[in-house]
């Protein structure tokens, strides 16, 4: 069975991941969604949220999973015996980080893939920090979020833009 990760804080997560998603499932037996606890940026949702979040609007896929880990991705990956590690770049902008993670990752298990997907075009502006910033403003996200983090964002900030 080939088994991959796809890692991520996911918060929360959009329709960009799970476009990702989606097309990571056609190439791997199965995906596991990695929901890191450990997070260096300031988190919205807890790990608890966002696991729930993914675990909502992945329900429909086959082939996936999704748990929260924390520590080191490569032990994680060597623990859910996978064989690749799923990344999605929405522009060149994303790619130098992305470059250094795969580096990385390289340094700590050759063995290990790290696959590259291409954000769709219509989903390649879409960031979880972005979707964040325009809820927080009473902003219309509908359409670029599952409809559970629509209801979850509008729930935090108690604004909503959609007519």
């Amino acid at each position: 069975m080939r088994i991959a990760v796809y890692p991520g804080t996911f918060d929360p997560v959009t329709n960009g991941h799970i476009d990702i998603l989606q097309r990571a499932t056609k190439l791997f037996d199965k995906v596991i969604v990695g929901v890191a606890e450990d997070n260096y940026k300031e988190a919205l949702f807890d790990s608890g949220e966002r696991v729930r979040l993914v675990k909502e609007a992945t329900r429909d896929l086959s082939g996936v999973e999704v748990e929260s880990f924390s520590g080191l991705l490569m032990d994680y990956v060597h623990q859910r015996g996978a064989i690749a590690i799923i990344r999605g770049l929405r522009a060149t902008s994303d790619f130098e980080y992305e470059f250094q993670l795969f580096s990385m990752n390289k340094k700590l298990d050759e063995s290990v893939e790290t696959v590259f997907l291409m954000s769709t075009t219509e989903l390649s502006f879409i960031s979880s920090s972005i979707i964040k910033q325009v809820a927080a403003l009473g902003g219309c996200i509908r359409g670029l979020v599952p409809t559970q983090v629509e209801k979850a964002l509008v729930s935090k900030y108690q604004k909503s833009g959609c007519k």
